[in-house]
């Protein structure tokens, strides 16, 4: 249903630029190109939602039960990942979260810097 929504959307939007296009006399072939392709960058820039529905409702409706395929990179990735946990508990990631500031370390003296009459 959110592919024929979308759909309509798009064909309304182009069709009322066609017929603008024609009432500015461009004729029927400008009209026409100038439609789609006005109408695909205004459903493209202000109809994300629809869209990305649409492309959803397709997806599901041509890959059912078929599980997307896994390549050995993604694989080894995912094992080492599992390892890592089970060796190291909870691991978790935040990163959204700011690092911290690392807090600066008193000075400590050089090994060649020379020494006061209290150190000696």
């Amino acid at each position: 249903m959110a592919f024929w929504k979308f759909s309509a959307l798009r064909l309304g939007i182009m069709a009322v630029i066609f017929v603008i296009c024609l009432f500015l006399r461009l004729g029927v072939v400008y009209s026409a190109l100038a439609a789609a392709v006005m109408g695909w960058c205004i459903t493209y820039l202000f109809f994300r939602q629809m869209r990305d529905e649409a492309g959803r409702a397709l997806a599901s409706r041509f890959n059912k039960g078929v599980t997307a395929p896994r390549t050995s990179t993604e694989i080894s990735d995912a094992l080492a990942e599992d390892s890592a946990v089970e060796q190291h508990g909870e691991l978790g990631v935040d990163s959204d979260r700011k690092p911290k500031p690392a807090t600066q370390q008193p000075a400590t003296q050089q090994p060649n810097a020379p020494r006061s009459e209290d150190q000696r």
